[in-house]
């Protein structure tokens, strides 16, 4: 979804030193489009607080009757270092996007668009939606993988039965990212998170084990929830700070109430936020808005919009006639990053120990290496976050890879993930019968080290210049 608000102004968010208890925000009204617009109530970004983990946007909108309303008409906009999420209590929408996907969202189905490096998309709910309503989330990618190909993924978490203390059954439970009460996810994300959807019977209570680690956010659809004996309007945001290791949602009224439930460690690094763009300065949020302008002036003049050379890819096709979204005016001053989180308490106050032998290899022995085919990447995930990658692009019809670039996040330095990920993937082009070309300066490293890969080099290769 886009940020459809015509003359975006820039809001000075601050994440509050957490502390004891339940931090309850109090969304704002945001009319999405013209006349007929569809109002959201938005809790992220917001005066109180910049993220929740990597969350960093959250509409939730309805029911709303299409009828009155036209429902959503989002043409087609860019994004850039963010991955959004759509979640549906009802009603279903078209999602297409310029790496060729398209899609239906609806109610109990993640759909998950990575923008990184840049991507345009358009949603409209279908003709036969009388009533929409859901959530629309938006995550920050880390430094290490904000420029990432776009992609998009789809899951449907099942639902499994929540019950009290006395085994009654007190509601449902569905885990669309990360992990929580038994149940977890297999949707790769850039950080570790957790996305979640509960829903509560009158009268019950539950308790959640949390990771500690972890800050929470917990949403309420559908009436008053309590969060561990703390009153949270319907449409408030509640927020807990790391350091609990359980919450008691209780639901007090006489009608089911739905819980989204977000979490994550803190997010340490500045973001700088406006429009449809994630970047990390004034400057680079200037150069997308320029960069999406003149792609839609271009294909306005009739430029080939099938350019894969294009910052955020072809533009979209028209839905119903309307035109792509031009990014509007920035404000009059120049955009500040969002603080990065802080904390009180004993977690921050520790200075940080590098990690033993021990640890070092107990992280190592707990990485999973993956082909996300999909994003043209080979990837290293440990404890459910991709901790690193090589990236490809496909050529001569998937018979070659020209790998140009690998990768490994801070935190992940030093376990000898890079290699071993080279590896994984230089075997699966061997027993797939593929060729490469080693454009990435680590690749070709790797090769030297191990000359029993040098027979997977395409034949004529010339490798750039170190």
């Amino acid at each position: 979804m886009s940020n459809l608000e015509a003359h975006p102004v820039e809001t000075l968010c601050a994440d509050r030193p957490g502390g004891a208890g339940v931090e309850v925000i109090e969304p704002r009204d945001v009319p999405l489009g013209g006349p007929r617009a569809m109002t959201v109530r938005r809790t992220l970004p917001s005066k109180e607080r910049s993220l929740v983990g990597a969350w960093c946007f959250l509409d939730h909108y309805g029911p709303d009757d299409v009828s009155a309303t036209g429902g959503m008409r989002v043409p087609p906009h860019p994004h850039t270092g963010l991955q959004t999420i759509s979640w549906l209590f009802t009603g279903e929408i078209e999602h297409r996007d310029s790496a060729g996907h398209q899609a239906m969202v609806r109610p109990g189905e993640l759909n998950l668009m990575t923008a990184g490096r840049g991507i345009n998309h358009s949603e409209y709910s279908t003709p036969g939606t009388e009533l929409l309503h859901g959530v629309q989330l938006w995550t920050a990618m880390p430094e290490p993988f904000r420029g990432a190909p776009p992609g998009f993924e789809r899951y449907v978490p099942r639902a499994v039965v929540l019950r009290d203390r006395t085994g009654t059954t007190a509601g449902e439970l569905r885990v669309f990212l990360g992990s929580l009460h038994g149940e977890a996810s297999p949707v790769r994300t850039y950080t570790a998170l957790l996305g979640a959807e509960a829903v509560l019977e009158p009268g019950a209570s539950v308790e959640l084990e949390l990771a500690g680690e972890f800050e929470h956010a917990f949403l309420p659809d559908g009436g008053v929830l309590e969060v561990d004996g703390d009153t949270v309007p319907e449409a408030h945001l509640a927020y807990v700070a790391p350091g609990p290791g359980s919450v008691g949602l209780a639901n007090p009224g006489e009608g089911r109430v739905r819980v989204m439930i977000l979490g994550g460690p803190p997010f340490e690094e500045e973001i700088t936020m406006w429009w449809n763009f994630v970047g990390r300065s004034h400057e680079e949020i200037v150069g997308y808005r320029e960069a999406w302008n003149a792609e839609l002036a271009a294909a306005e003049r009739g430029g080939d919009q099938a350019d894969d050379g294009a910052p955020f890819g072809p533009v979209v096709e028209r839905t119903g006639g309307e035109a792509p979204l031009p990014a509007p005016p920035l404000p009059n001053v120049r955009l500040r990053p969002r603080p990065r989180a802080r904390q009180t308490g004993r977690r921050t106050e520790e200075k940080e120990v590098p990690m033993s032998v021990e640890e070092s290899e107990k992280k190592a022995a707990a990485a999973e290496f993956v082909h996300a085919e999909q994003r043209h990447r080979y990837e290293v995930h440990v404890g459910g976050a991709t901790a690193g990658f090589t990236q490809y692009r496909v050529q001569e019809d998937g018979e070659v890879l020209a790998f140009d670039h690998t990768e490994v996040a801070d935190g992940y330095s030093g376990l000898g993930l890079a290699g071993k990920l080279v590896a994984f993937a230089l075997d699966d082009v061997r027993a797939k019968g593929q060729r490469i070309r080693p454009y990435c300066p680590y690749v070709r490293a790797f090769l030297k080290r191990h000359p029993e890969y040098s027979d997977l080099v395409e034949a004529g290769f010339t490798p750039p210049e170190d």
